[in-house]
């Protein structure tokens, strides 16, 4: 599942500051399953053309001189556009978060470095919560989709592709319920 963590008003390299008297419950990930089959399909994509050229090229004894130069030139400005292909992707593996805090939903995206997309569901405001999970994968793996009806105007709150939805849907309805009989 997610990383747990319960941290006082600090945040915890997040990027957005935490409420007075906020603690992060849990930090939540997509499944692991939308980032190593793109890692290992680009890192194919990024090595299996450049070692067939190699061996064609020694194969057919044209791996000298000239042949050898631009061969290198365009297998490492080929290796290199892979590698920043998947760093991008572990990148944007690895800032899409949704922390559930004693308070709020949050999700914060950052696609590449200079991007920052942050939405915000108070729990008191979460009205309905329902999982959707649909196939042999998500089944198998237990992953799926958490949609969250605010009481706010607008489009409902996803949280897409979260390992064992039902745990954190039960950890929001227990955290939500809290917070009203608190409140009131």
């Amino acid at each position: 599942m997610g990383q747990a963590v319960s941290q006082g008003p600090r945040d915890v390299g997040l990027p957005f500051p935490l409420q007075e008297g906020e603690r992060i419950i849990q930090l939540c990930r997509r499944h692991w399953i939308y980032l190593w089959p793109t890692i290992l399909a680009q890192a194919l994509i990024g090595l299996v053309p450049v070692a067939a050229l190699g061996i064609l090229l020694l194969e057919i004894d044209a791996y000298e001189g000239l042949a050898a130069q631009a061969y290198w030139a365009v297998s490492v400005l080929w290796a290199l556009y892979w590698a920043a292909r998947m760093f991008l992707s572990w990148y944007r593996y690895q800032n899409d978060i949704w922390a559930i805090t004693n308070q709020r939903i949050v999700d914060s995206y950052k696609r590449h470095p200079f991007s920052l997309r942050i939405s915000t569901a108070d729990l008191v405001n979460v009205q309905d919560m329902s999982i959707e999970r649909e196939g042999i994968l998500r089944t198998l793996l237990d992953f799926g989709d958490i949609v969250c009806q605010t009481a706010a105007e607008g489009q409902d709150f996803r949280l897409s592709g979260i390992p064992d939805p039902r745990a954190v849907q039960a950890l929001v309805d227990r955290e939500r319920d809290r917070e009203r009989f608190r409140s009131a």
